[in-house]
């Protein structure tokens, strides 16, 4: 019987002191389990994704050294096999780098095996820095069972993938017993049952068990969400990790069967997590990580009373704790009663500090000095603009003074089309909304509170029209669609092929409809245009928390500088 410690870990870049003690811990933890190997995720060393870190020599030394430290433990904890991820570099023609494994066992190198396919679409760019590894099967006896190894990607060949080549058939034919793959899988809504499927299918294709270990954990605009799980050779899923935190945990391994605790696991649910709640839970991950990592305790929020201040307060909250968010109130003269009262409710029900800085006397004062020099009265977009611009000042005035992270609130309908202003509400340091549609928003509040059990947003920010507040009687639909109809243009335009069945055919029909008409195409044809013609300002502004099929961001690469139809 083989078993084998589990060890979904959340491994920060850079960080090869800290991950060389996460990994070291695991391996302590499997050798109170009896475990004869652990497995660790796609490039735990170093944290995935280095990125340029690859290519400065100090960084790659740092990356021996610390291998050096895990061999040396594993001389410590000698009857345990290490799965070990990490960038091992290589002689020859080409990239100098094999995204790779190693197997260690006793301080020796027992195997090594290097990722072939390399992903270079969405938010992956492994051709950069990385060479495809040969196109060879590697096994290695552990415990009486023949044990196989892929390295993600490597797993996701097969119909309908653009690889000619594909590992899996490679493996199949060097026999083994049971096939570990690791993985640095970002997660969006529906990935885990992608995950399931694919693998599942290449199971029963090949008729091998697959243990897929994955990483867990927030890194800029990427949330891992782990969800290890095993699948048998008849393609069931049987035993799967928690998602959105660490798991260690051993199962084994025995007559071509996993066994947990020694009985037959059961199978696993086909649906995870409803897709708020799925929001909800990468979105508080991405930015506790976030903040963690970057140095920071406490963040500060702009609180208009609006929609997207309310939930991204939130979901902040919920990530570091209410004593550690403060929201800040800017009223102005164009402010309704509601921006400061409704703020003042949500932050009670919250249990977070609330300040209140008036910005009127201050835009007052741009005003003036407008007037004095051009001899014109400030008014229109540039008076709107200024009263975000001075909000953005004051978040950063209070960030500076007191070392919160801002956390900016645009959504991603507004982001897509502009509807926000550069050096104002977008000044910040993450965007936790900015993958979600303004419909989305609303729901994620809604359900919010229908999961508290009571109302943590106010029924009177839910049910508002959205607004910006900074001209008289201002509401979004002086300069937008409805959203329900926006939303629906941009989810097609931005997604398209990538989107959900079900979501693909509610938004294609929309917008057939609107294409049948000639205003409604002129419609759509201007909402592509305010697209196309605001990419300038999302390339400034703060990296969001991916939770769809394709973000703003990594995800989405398009000039500045061009012609677009």
């Amino acid at each position: 019987m083989l078993r084998i410690q589990i060890a979904q870990i959340n491994p920060t870049v850079g960080d090869l002191v800290g991950n060389v003690r996460l990994m070291t811990d695991a391996a302590r933890a499997a050798r109170t389990q009896d475990a004869q190997m652990v497995v660790f995720p796609e490039l735990a060393l170093t944290g995935y994704y280095p990125g340029d870190l690859l290519d400065d020599p100090s960084f790659l030394r740092r990356v021996d050294e610390a291998f050096g430290e895990l061999l040396l433990a594993s001389r410590q904890i000698s009857s345990v096999h290490w799965v070990i991820g990490m960038p091992v570099a290589k002689a020859g023609p080409g990239k100098p780098l094999h995204n790779a494994l190693r197997v260690v066992c006793g301080g020796e190198v027992l195997l090594e095996y290097a990722k072939q396919l390399l992903p270079t679409y969405n938010v992956f760019d492994e051709r950069r820095h990385f060479e495809p590894g040969p196109d060879t099967a590697r096994v290695l006896p552990v415990a009486g069972a023949r044990v196989g190894f892929l390295i993600c990607e490597d797993g996701w060949a097969g119909e309908g993938t653009e690889y000619a080549l594909n590992p899996f058939d490679r493996l199949r034919d060097a026999a083994p017993d049971l096939v570990v793959s690791i993985h640095a899988s970002p997660s969006n809504v529906g990935k885990r049952e992608q995950r399931h499927h694919v693998f599942a299918a290449a199971a029963l294709r090949t008729r091998l068990p697959i243990l897929y270990v994955n990483q867990v954990g927030g890194h800029d605009q990427l949330v891992y969400d782990g969800g290890s799980f095993a699948v048998e050779a008849d393609g069931r899923v049987v035993w799967e990790a928690a998602r959105f935190s660490t798991h260690l945990e051993a199962i084994d391994f025995e007559t071509g069967r996993f066994l947990r605790r020694g009985d037959l696991p059961s199978p696993v649910p086909v649906e995870g997590l409803p897709t708020l709640a799925f929001y909800r839970e990468q979105i508080v991950l991405g930015i506790r990580d976030y903040a963690r990592r970057c140095g920071f305790e406490k963040a500060a929020v702009g609180c208009s009373g609006g929609i997207d201040s309310a939930l991204t307060l939130a979901l902040a909250a919920e990530a570091l704790g209410p004593q550690n968010v403060l929201a800040i109130t800017m009223p102005s003269r164009f402010s309704s009663p509601g921006s400061v009262s409704d703020s003042q409710q949500l932050c009670r029900n919250l249990g977070i500090e609330l300040l209140e800085h008036p910005i009127g006397a201050i835009v007052s004062s741009f005003e003036s000095a407008y007037a004095q020099s051009s001899g014109a009265a400030l008014q229109g977009i540039a008076l709107e603009n200024l009263q975000a611009r001075v909000r953005g000042t004051v978040l950063m005035e209070i960030s500076n003074s007191l070392g919160h992270l801002v956390l900016t609130t645009g959504n991603k309908s507004e982001i897509s089309v502009g509807y926000c202003t550069l050096y104002g509400d977008t000044n910040g340091g993450l965007g936790p909304l900015g993958d979600l549609y303004k419909v989305e928003v609303f729901a994620l509040a809604r359900h919010l509170n229908e999961a508290a059990g009571r109302d943590l947003i106010p029924a009177a920010i839910i049910d508002k029209p959205p607004s910006a507040e900074l001209a008289p009687n201002q509401q979004d639909t002086d300069s937008l669609p409805p959203y329900e109809l926006l939303d629906q243009v941009l989810k097609l335009h931005i997604e398209g092929s990538r989107l959900a069945d079900w979501e693909a055919e509610t938004a294609r029909r929309c917008v057939d409809g609107l294409l049948s008409t000639p205003e409604g195409a002129a419609l759509v044809q201007r909402i592509h245009r305010m697209v196309a013609r605001n990419e300038y300002k999302r390339r400034q502004s703060p990296p969001i928390i991916r939770v769809r099929c394709r973000a703003f961001g990594s995800g989405r690469q398009l000039p500045i500088a061009a012609v677009y139809p």
